[in-house]
């Protein structure tokens, strides 16, 4: 029982019990019988897994927290209509990117956010990110997803980091709006978009493995993030566009991690990145997966 309390007590155990609060409050207004099903099947089959794949690494048992904590996000990122297999398949698909994508020190993409991009293009998934309260009345209850993810971001050491990346997305897409058409850019102000990126900051930005500890490595990480999340938006036009940002921040940081010591030319950088983070590691403890 000591274990569990000291468990609840670290970062990864009080993610765990905000996203409990924030399925508690969204769920009934999504309808259980649809979030339970996919949300129990990728909770179940994330765990097994990784459940498995820590007892073959370390040679004993783990509770496979991460795993938990990236089938719960994938389950409150896609829409609560997507069949329960693939909400599984795409928790599935992020644990095991945790090991085939990695560095010496971390996985490089965030488990969550490449597992749903991958399965965008399989199964066609749709995004409504009923995790972050959008239906919820009244709409006052995104105060409790604004001051939980606070606690949480702070707690984590990631404060400059949320609050460069909101301010820089938000400037940009003002900025658009006073220079084209602001029709273009509403939806980004209101439901479900607007409490989609504060659940996207506080949540799935702050992954301590993908995302820099150093204040200015941050700030850049913030600003990677923020620009190509505009971009995708305002020229692709595809709805992952808060996640490609995301991603195209995780390269730069396992780059920075892979070559912060490097002295050589920049091909030859680049074939150290891709020999260390290609392949199956089933790395020591020191290099344990993170969260989400």
């Amino acid at each position: 029982m000591n274990k569990v309390f000291k468990f609840f007590r670290t970062p990864k155990g009080l993610l765990t019990l905000i996203l409990l609060v924030l399925i508690a409050i969204a769920a009934p207004h999504e309808g259980l019988r649809l979030v339970a099903p996919g949300m129990l099947a990728a909770v179940a089959a994330a765990g097994v897994l990784d459940a498995f794949i820590l007892r073959v690494r370390n040679d004993r048992a783990e509770f496979p927290s991460g795993a938990i904590l990236t089938a719960m996000i994938v389950a409150m990122v896609l829409r609560a209509q997507e069949p329960w297999h693939v909400v599984m398949i795409t928790a599935v698909i992020g644990v095991l990117s945790k090991y085939f994508l990695r560095s010496k020190s971390a996985n490089v993409f965030n488990p969550a956010a490449l597992a749903i991009v991958v399965t965008f293009y399989v199964f066609h998934t749709g995004q409504s990110w009923w995790g972050a309260l959008p239906e919820v009345t009244p709409p006052a209850l995104v105060l409790v997803l604004l001051a939980m993810g606070l606690f949480i971001t702070d707690r984590v050491n990631k404060m400059p980091l949320v609050l460069v990346f909101l301010g820089t997305y938000f400037l940009l897409f003002t900025l658009t709006a006073f220079v084209t058409d602001p029709g273009r850019v509403a939806e980004i102000f209101r439901a479900p978009d607007a409490h989609a990126v504060l659940f996207f900051a506080f949540i799935i930005l702050t992954d301590p493995p993908t995302s820099p500890a150093k204040y200015p490595d941050q700030i850049r990480y913030a600003l990677i993030v923020a620009v190509v999340s505009f971009a995708f938006f305002e020229w692709v036009g595809s709805v992952y566009y808060l996640l490609a940002g995301l991603l195209t921040a995780n390269v730069w940081e396992a780059w920075r991690r892979v070559n912060r010591r490097a002295t050589g030319s920049l091909p030859r950088q680049a074939a150290n990145f891709v020999r260390e983070i290609t392949g199956l590691r089933l790395a020591s403890r020191n290099s344990a997966p993170g969260a989400a």
